[in-house]
């Protein structure tokens, strides 16, 4: 692309992801890149690569997900709004668009990101939520449970949160600003707000807390599990279903 006359549009969608195999573009699924990419390029009238903030997982779902792109077209921005979300399927929606620096980077200019972990705690499950929430019937220690997520909050080592295989050759030291719990009837909302994380961390943590809750790991361990840097050591890893990237922030 000619550097000289493009503009760099930061743009913010939300998305489903039930039907795609995470953001990222790969060989063995559908993915959120590829479809976005197809329609965005057919709005500007441009082949284009799209950059996105984060590679969500296979089921995980975005409430506020943003993209850059480079373009020569000279569309409006309300203009792209409507036209790329006309050729997009129901479940993928742009929100906004804006022209950016041409130095903005989704990815590498995010500084960072919250997550929200959706539970439906009910012995029945919610024929409205199915692939949009886990569904746990077993009763919920909520005071328990906060107490619990305390133990992430700051600069530590994640590697013992982080699928194995995926920690070997990467820094696993995030920091975890909040991590807080809220409850509304039947519905159990985690917000876990962070600098950045590793592939599958907050599922894990999730899955940490569940395993809490239900006795099968301590409070008193959580610190030494961090210390041990050992997948193996941590809990279960939490559906995709209920996973969604909630605000990135920049």
């Amino acid at each position: 692309m000619n550097e000289q006359n493009f503009r760099n549009l930061k743009i913010m969608m939300a998305y489903r992801g039930t039907a795609y195999h995470g953001f990222q573009i790969q060989n063995n699924g559908i993915t959120v890149q590829e479809v976005v990419e197809k329609c965005v390029s057919k709005v500007l009238n441009e082949p284009v690569t799209i950059h996105g903030c984060s590679r969500t997982d296979a089921g995980v779902h975005a409430k506020q997900f943003c993209f850059s792109v480079k373009t020569h077209s000279r569309i409006a921005n309300k203009g792209f709004v409507r036209g790329v979300n006309g050729e997009l399927p129901k479940d993928i929606s742009i929100l906004s668009c804006e022209d950016a620096d041409p130095d903005f980077h989704a990815r590498f200019s995010c500084r960072g990101k919250e997550y929200l972990y959706l539970i439906h705690n009910s012995e029945s499950k919610d024929p409205f939520t199915i692939d949009l929430a886990c569904h746990y019937r077993r009763p919920f220690h909520l005071e328990l449970v906060q107490e619990a997520a305390q133990h992430f909050v700051g600069t530590k080592d994640f590697k013992s949160f982080c699928a194995s295989g995926c920690a070997e050759t990467i820094n696993t030291v995030r920091t975890v600003h909040s991590f807080s719990l809220e409850t509304e009837g039947d519905k159990i909302r985690c917000y876990v707000r962070g600098d950045g994380f590793l592939y599958n961390m907050v599922r894990i943590m999730v899955g940490t807390l569940l395993d809490v809750n239900e006795g099968r790991i301590s409070v008193s361990e959580l610190d030494e599990i961090l210390l041990a840097g050992n997948r193996r050591r941590a809990g279960r890893t939490a559906p995709a279903c209920g996973l969604y990237l909630n605000q990135v922030f920049y």
